[in-house]
């Protein structure tokens, strides 16, 4: 049977979602919780890996299990064995072809800016701090430049492993709300750091350090060395993938 979980966590203290032989990963604590509850090795995969420091609202992820427990058994077993970081949403029982990572059609991130002179506490964990003021609206007609299927060589790392640098961005939305400046960008898919790089060099321009026209020609110029350095991961969540309806998994996660 396969069974699909979605999960939220906080990243900061994780090495990044993708398991690892060396530190702390959201992949190994799920792992080790889904294994104690199925009694057998677990084996995940998700819909979209998280770097080191990054946070996720609904990550989805799949495994094969033949071991008899209900829904809320896997959920409320799981949470049991998890850190209090990590928590499963919700479990649902999927068809045997449904595949989290390949059977995505898009994926969501935010990244949140908190903008002001004092530097954060309670939020320290989940925001990123920028003291300067920022003018939303040039950093949103800037960043319309990158809507559509582009070659976003210039916004991923160098340690990217993926096979092509083009992405379909669908939407990306910026508002402020008080103090705080929230970046919405929904894609096919994403490339290594790339929402990070993106904000990196949006800030510039919120600044009034680069004019709007400077994210266009940054990815009309594919060269990563003239863009603006990655954000900071504490500001980046993983909102979700999304799924079309036929998967039958909540609403949250459904186009």
């Amino acid at each position: 049977m396969r069974i699909a979980l979605g999960i939220e966590y906080d990243g900061t203290d994780f090495l990044g979602w993708q398991r690892l032989s060396h530190g702390a990963t959201v992949q190994g604590a799920v792992e080790e919780a889904l294994s104690f509850v199925a009694d057998h090795p677990v084996a995940v995969t998700c819909a979209g890996r998280t770097d080191s420091g990054v946070h996720a609202r609904c990550q989805v992820i799949h495994f094969d299990s033949e071991a008899v427990r209900s829904e809320r058994s896997w959920m409320l077993g799981t949470n049991s064995q998890l850190p209090l970081t990590v928590g499963v949403r919700w479990v649902t029982a999927v068809d045997d072809q449904f595949h989290a990572r390949y059977g995505a059609q898009g994926r969501r991130y935010r990244y949140t800016i908190l903008n002001r002179i004092a530097r954060p506490a309670l939020d320290a964990r989940y925001v990123a701090w920028e003291r300067q003021p920022l003018d939303v609206d040039a950093m949103q007609r800037a960043s319309q430049a990158l809507i559509g299927e582009n070659d976003f060589s210039a916004f991923r790392t160098v340690a990217c492993q993926s096979r092509t640098p083009f992405r379909n961005v669908h939407s990306i939305r910026i508002g402020r709300h008080d103090e705080r400046i929230e970046i919405d960008i929904a894609a096919n898919a994403f490339l290594h750091h790339m929402v990070r790089n993106i904000v990196g060099s949006l800030l510039p321009v919120g600044r009034g350090e680069r004019p709007e026209a400077w994210i266009a020609e940054l990815l009309a110029g594919r060269n990563r060395k003239v863009a603006g350095p990655t954000a900071s991961a504490s500001g980046l969540c993983f909102l979700s993938p999304i799924y079309p309806a036929s998967s039958g998994l909540p609403a949250e996660v459904i186009r």
